[in-house]
């Protein structure tokens, strides 16, 4: 019996905590219409053993003639031997077998193909998963990779945790780097590591960030990450193409009305229609934290209080001085019984408070509140207001 639904139920972390933790072995296969796109992933007792995705196949001889691993006589005589001479073999054996590649470097390749089909498929938030049992009689990967789930889901997490930071320059793959205009004044060398000067040498003024991760055959998030670095160090300048400016303000104009949207359902208490927006919403960009916010309103309002917990500490690692992901905040963990926390949440909306009138207008309601979960956690006494 197949394990299905919708992402927005069940969320595809949880979703991969669940086969890891049950050992499955079998296909998991999850679309997305927003994004038109679909990925599959094979578990074998647990791990991840191969990925494939729509919108990025990246076939493995491309992958290693682009990277330099290879060169075309290789893959030309590999392709020979597989249609002409009949050799059932995958690619990826072959150019083993006749000394091209090393079988540790096509395991890497492999690997880091896997990853990112995993990783882009980690940051879908709506969508539709279907996992069947059983391994197809053939797994869709060029060599034997065996990665740990929990290794994945602890690198994704952090992925996300970094994007938010990185995005406020990077906010999308299009973004094109150039190289700093030379500065007046002393001249000096600079120092950088192996990774930013292969990185430097690709900058021509027209590749994007896209581009480039292709062209070296490196993961977006690590080129992301690095081209961030030397913006940051005034070696690089990063612009944004007119053309992907405004995708970027339709983008925006979806995001807003989709959020109005969620938020007239909230206000009817139509709260599958609420989070159903919402999780759209958080589709088109996963880091906004009014998004998390929301969300977590609408987890709360729904009587749900730990997701509500979840959301709205997400909404705070994005943004902590969003006053109002406080406030709620001491909502959910008192709704859960977390008494002392929600008092310290509490404390911190009062501090933060001050500088916003909308909030103010609270103050009657979470001063009760704060006073009845003093009470009921037994520190009336021990904290401060």
């Amino acid at each position: 019996m197949p394990i299905e639904g919708p992402l927005r139920e069940l969320g595809i972390h949880d979703v991969f905590q669940l086969l890891d933790l049950s050992r499955k072995t079998g296909a998991l296969r999850v679309t997305s219409e927003l994004r038109n796109n679909a990925g599959m992933i094979s578990f074998e007792g647990g791990a991840i053993i191969a990925a494939e995705i729509r919108s990025n196949p990246h076939p493995i001889g491309a992958l290693l003639l682009r990277t330099g691993k290879i060169g075309e006589a290789d893959i030309h005589r590999a392709r020979d031997m597989q249609l002409r001479q009949g050799d059932k073999r995958r690619l990826g054996e072959i150019l083993v077998a006749i000394g091209a590649l090393t079988r540790r470097e096509l395991e890497r390749q492999v690997r880091f193909q896997i990853e990112e089909v995993v990783f882009e498929v980690m940051s879908w938030r709506e969508g539709y998963f279907s996992f069947t049992e059983g391994l197809p009689d053939e797994v869709p990967a060029d060599a034997t990779v065996r990665i740990p789930t929990e290794a994945l889901l602890m690198e994704g997490a952090r992925r996300i945790d970094e994007w938010s930071r990185i995005e406020g320059r990077i906010p999308h793959l299009g973004v094109v780097p150039t190289l700093a205009p030379p500065q007046g004044g002393v001249e000096g060398g600079l120092d950088l590591l192996p990774p930013e000067w292969e990185m430097l040498a690709m900058i021509n003024g027209a590749r994007d960030v896209r581009a480039i991760a292709s062209d070296l055959g490196r993961s977006e998030f690590d080129v992301a990450k690095t081209l961030f670095g030397l913006e940051s160090a005034g070696v690089i300048v990063l612009s944004d193409p007119g053309t992907t400016k405004r995708e970027h303000t339709t983008l925006a104009a979806d995001l807003a009305a989709l959020v109005a949207r969620a938020e007239d359902a909230l206000r009817r208490r139509d709260l599958e229609e609420a989070r159903s927006l919402a999780e759209q919403a958080a589709g088109v960009h996963p880091h906004d934290p009014d998004v998390h916010l929301l969300l977590g309103r609408i987890a709360l309002a729904g009587g749900r209080a730990a997701d509500a917990v979840e959301e709205l500490r997400g909404a705070l690692r994005l943004d902590p001085l969003s006053v109002a992901a406080h406030r709620i905040l001491g909502y959910a963990l008192a709704a859960t019984g977390r008494f002392g926390e929600a008092v310290e949440q509490w404390d911190q909306w009062e501090r933060l408070a001050a500088h916003s009138e909308a909030e103010l207008a609270q103050s009657d309601a979470v001063h009760r509140a704060k006073a009845a979960a003093q009470t009921l956690a037994g520190t009336g006494n021990s904290t401060h207001g």
